[in-house]
């Protein structure tokens, strides 16, 4: 098979990619006994740290467009762990609350994710992942929009 481009081999994106699906499947192993993917946990803690709040302010909070975020609460809707209703303020928004079982699940989860974290920043470098997380937060800034209409 002839290549029909040079592609470089430095892809930002499929380095970044495989990194996530590396550590992404790690943390969902480790949250497994509980129920959990990383995905959801992250949308409990978010939850449980900030209050409620609309799906968008949730996906923002989290880098995801908003359908893929409405998509992601189903599953922890089904389970009773949160509630999306719609907002008294503005009935076009709607409101995502953890609710007492989503919080258990979260407290029931921490460990486990903690465990992973602590693991991750054993083999890697406590002060490369702290190094990791600040350059991947400023990457959230570069000026790009990916789910602008």
């Amino acid at each position: 098979m002839t290549p029909t481009a040079n592609l470089d081999p430095a892809c930002n994106n499929l380095a970044l990619r495989k990194a996530a699906r590396y550590l992404g499947a790690t943390y969902d192993k480790a949250l497994a006994p509980v129920g959990l993917r990383a995905t959801q946990f992250s949308i409990l803690q978010r939850l449980s740290a900030h209050g409620e709040m609309t799906i968008t302010r949730l996906a923002d909070m989290i880098a995801m467009d908003r359908t893929t975020m409405a998509t992601n609460l189903k599953p922890l809707t089904r389970e009773g762990l949160i509630t999306v209703e719609p907002s008294a303020a503005d009935r076009r928004a709607r409101i995502v609350t953890i609710t007492p079982e989503g919080l258990d699940r979260m407290k029931a989860a921490l460990p486990l994710w903690q465990d992973v974290q602590a693991r991750f920043e054993e083999s890697f470098g406590a002060d490369e992942a702290a190094r990791l997380r600040t350059a991947l937060e400023a990457v959230l800034h570069t000026g790009f929009q990916p789910w602008s209409e």
